[in-house]
């Protein structure tokens, strides 16, 4: 059993910082990817940025367009933690955000986990 927990969010002015923490529990053997998806008003879900295991030599960091820039994602693999520092926030922003993991354990192989989302935001 794995399960995520989240920290940080808030309510912040427009061109104003917040960071977002995600911690991982539970009989891990390897996480593969870690990152936050957010929901923004009237849109649908979307991928703000992940990381893949930094056990390889090479990672590999995505990040929605909107963000590129002002969002920085990373991760302590020994930690099972990952760290998503937004600067220049913007009221489009506004959302929840939800830590996501997709996650190998022995037994049950690679399976996708979900914090239960934190409110960001951003007045204008």
């Amino acid at each position: 059993q794995v399960r995520l927990e989240e920290s940080g969010g808030g309510l912040v002015q427009a061109g104003g910082s917040l960071r977002l923490s995600c911690a991982a529990y539970g009989s891990i053997g390897e996480i593969n990817v870690m990152g936050w998806y957010r929901h923004l008003p009237g849109k649908q879900r979307e991928l703000v940025a992940q990381m893949t295991s930094d056990m390889t030599s090479d990672p590999v960091t995505t990040y929605a367009d909107s963000v590129k820039g002002r969002f920085t994602i990373s991760r302590d693999n020994t930690k099972h933690t990952a760290l998503l520092q937004m600067n220049m926030l913007k009221s489009e922003d506004t959302g929840i955000y939800t830590c996501h993991a997709n996650v190998w354990t022995m037994g049950r192989g690679s399976a996708d986990y979900w914090a239960l989302g934190t409110q960001v935001t951003v007045s204008s």
